[in-house]
C-alpha cells in the first residue's frame, strides 16, 4: 500500500499535465489516468502471482516529463497516441528480439542520462518560478517538502500534493467539484491514432528510449539487487503490450517499476522474500481503487494554475535529475558530449517540427563518434 500510493501521489500530476501538453482534453487525461492505474494493477497482480516474484511495474514517469517537453512539438493528441503506439511496440519487439534490447542498452549512459537531465531540468526549475509567481500557493508546498525530506524523506512529495490540493480547494472555491463536465466517475476515452513520422521522431523514439534506459534496465538491476532474477522476455512483451493497447485510452507508456519496486522487493516489505510478491499484489488492488479517482483527480489538476502542478512535479524529479546529471558526467572522456546532449535538450528547440529530445541525443552522438575518431590523426 506505501508503495502504490507513493507511486501515485507523486507523479500523477506531472502525468496529467504530460497527457495535457500534447493536446489530450480533461476527458482523454482522465481516460489516460485511469488506463495506467489499471494496466499497472493488472500487470502487478498477474505476473508477480504467476511468477512468485514481487515484480512491480509503474507508468514511466520520465516518459510523463517528455510530454511537456514535447508540447512545443505537437498538440494532436492523435498522433501522440500513435507516437505512444510506437513506443510500445517497440518495447515488444525488445523483448522478442533481444538484439535490439542489446543496442538499446549500448547506448552510452552519459547520453541517454543527459538526454533525461535535459528533459527534466525545465520541469525542476518550476518551484522556483511558482514561489515567484503564486508564493500564497507556492510557498507552503515547497516548505512541507523540505521539512518531510529531512524526517521523512518517502512522504515528502505525497505531503507536498496534499497541500497543493488544500491550496487548490481553497483558492478555487467548491466550483470545480460542482462543475457539470467534472465526471466523477472516470470513463474510458477513446482515441483513433494517427502515425505522424515527426511525432514519432521527437515524441516516440524519445520515449521509448527514456522508458527502456530510464525505467526498465534500473527495474531489472533493482530486482537483481534483491536476489530476484526476473525472466525479461515476459516483462518486456506484456508491459510493451500494455503501451500500445493503454494507448489507444490515452495512456503513454507502462514499464517495470524502479524506485517503489525496492519497497516491496526489500525486507522492509517480509522477512522472507518467498513471500514478497503479496505486496505487489496488493499494489495492484491499489492501483485500481486510484484509477477510479482519475477524475477527481483531473479537475483538481485542471483547477489549479498550471506552474503550481509544474511545481510539485519538479519536487517529484529533483532526485532523478540530480541521478541524470550524476551518471551524464561520470566518465570523463564523455563529458562533452553529455554537456552537449543536455543543453540542446533543455533548450527545448524544434528543428523540422522534431522536438530537442531527439536532436540531444543525436548531436551527443556526433560529438562523441568525433571525439573516438582516428582522423585526424595528432602530430608526432
Amino acid at each position: 500500500m506505501v508503495a502504490a500510493i507513493t507511486g501515485f501521489a507523486s507523479s500523477f500530476a506531472l502525468v496529467i499535465a504530460g497527457l495535457h501538453a500534447v493536446g489530450a482534453t480533461d476527458a482523454q487525461a482522465s481516460s489516460g489516468l485511469l488506463t495506467l492505474c489499471f494496466a499497472t494493477a493488472i500487470l502487478c497482480i498477474v505476473l508477480a502471482r504467476v511468477y512468485r516474484m514481487p515484480i512491480s511495474f509503474a507508468w514511466s514517469t520520465p516518459g510523463a516529463a517528455l510530454l511537456i517537453a514535447a508540447s512545443s512539438t505537437t498538440n494532436n493528441f492523435s498522433a501522440a497516441v500513435g507516437a505512444f503506439m510506437v513506443c510500445g511496440v517497440l518495447i515488444v519487439l525488445c523483448g522478442l528480439w533481444p538484439a535490439l534490447g542489446t543496442a538499446i542498452t549500448r547506448i552510452p549512459r552519459s547520453i541517454a542520462s543527459a538526454m533525461l537531465a535535459g528533459i527534466l531540468f525545465p520541469i525542476c526549475l518550476a518551484p522556483v518560478s511558482a514561489i515567484i509567481q503564486i508564493p500564497a500557493l507556492a510557498v507552503p508546498v515547497v516548505l512541507v517538502w523540505l521539512a518531510l525530506f529531512r524526517i521523512a524523506p518517502r512522504w515528502a512529495v505525497p505531503a507536498a500534493m496534499g497541500v497543493a490540493a488544500i491550496g487548490i480547494g481553497v483558492s478555487a472555491g467548491s466550483g470545480w467539484l460542482t462543475s457539470s463536465a467534472l465526471n466523477i466517475v472516470p470513463q474510458l476515452s477513446f482515441v483513433a491514432p494517427t502515425f505522424d513520422w515527426l511525432v514519432i521522431v521527437s515524441l516516440g523514439l524519445p520515449l521509448f528510449i527514456v522508458t527502456m534506459a530510464g525505467q526498465n534496465v534500473p527495474g531489472f538491476v533493482v530486482m537483481s539487487t534483491f536476489g530476484y532474477s526476473v525472466p525479461p522476455r515476459p516483462v518486456l512483451v506484456a508491459s510493451g503490450a500494455a503501451t500500445a493497447i493503454g494507448a489507444l485510452f490515452g495512456a503513454h507508456a507502462v514499464n517495470l517499476a524502479a524506485i517503489t519496486a525496492a519497497i516491496m522487493a526489500g525486507p522492509d516489505s517480509h522477512t522472507d522474500k518467498s513471500k514478497r510478491w503479496v505486496a505487489t499484489v496488493t499494489s495492484g488492488f491499489v492501483y485500481i481503487a486510484f484509477g477510479l479517482a482519475a477524475g477527481v483527480a483531473v479537475a483538481l489538476i485542471s483547477a489549479s494554475p498550471p506552474i503550481l502542478i509544474t511545481a510539485v512535479a519538479g519536487l517529484a524529479l529533483l532526485g532523478a535529475l540530480v541521478s541524470s546529471l550524476a551518471t551524464a558526467i561520470d566518465e570523463v572522456s564523455h563529458r562533452i558530449p553529455a554537456a552537449a546532449t543536455f543543453l540542446v535538450t533543455a533548450s527545448g528547440v524544434s528543428v523540422v517540427g522534431i522536438g530537442s529530445a531527439f536532436w540531444g541525443l543525436l548531436v551527443g552522438a556526433l560529438i562523441m563518434l568525433w571525439a573516438a575518431s582516428p582522423w585526424p590523426r595528432r602530430r608526432a
